[in-house]
């Protein structure tokens, strides 16, 4: 006896829509972690020997309720310089690090801060 086609056919269609759905969804949402390479430096002021322009200030602050940071100095350095890249910055300065325990309304947590500044050089 052979099989309904008409139920068959869109059922194959779909789990083949369905695949096709996932494996691009996998592929949008999956971070792409380079070596940092291409990413703006962060530059002392002595540095700086060409004019540039400030683009803006970039500020982070992120709560950790039960964990910590190992590093706060290289988490902020990542941080700044991926978020100056979003911007098109040729380079960061100013960068300060700075890492407290505070009180908030879910309870007591750690709040890390990364500030700089984005430049462009003209």
């Amino acid at each position: 006896m052979a099989q309904n086609t008409f139920t068959t056919a869109p059922l194959r269609y779909l789990c083949l829509l369905l695949a096709m759905l996932l494996a691009l969804s996998a592929c949008a949402t999956t971070k792409h972690k380079g070596d940092g390479k291409d990413l703006p430096p962060v530059l002392a002021q002595d540095e700086l020997i060409r004019p540039y322009v400030q683009l803006g200030r970039i500020d982070i602050t992120i709560d950790k309720y039960f964990t910590e940071l190992d590093n706060v100095r290289e988490w902020g350095l990542r941080t700044l310089r991926e978020e100056a890249n979003k911007m098109q910055a040729d380079a960061i300065m100013f960068p300060e690090f700075t890492a407290k325990r505070v009180i908030s309304p879910f309870g007591p947590c750690n709040q890390y801060r990364a500030v700089g500044v984005a430049i462009k050089f003209k």
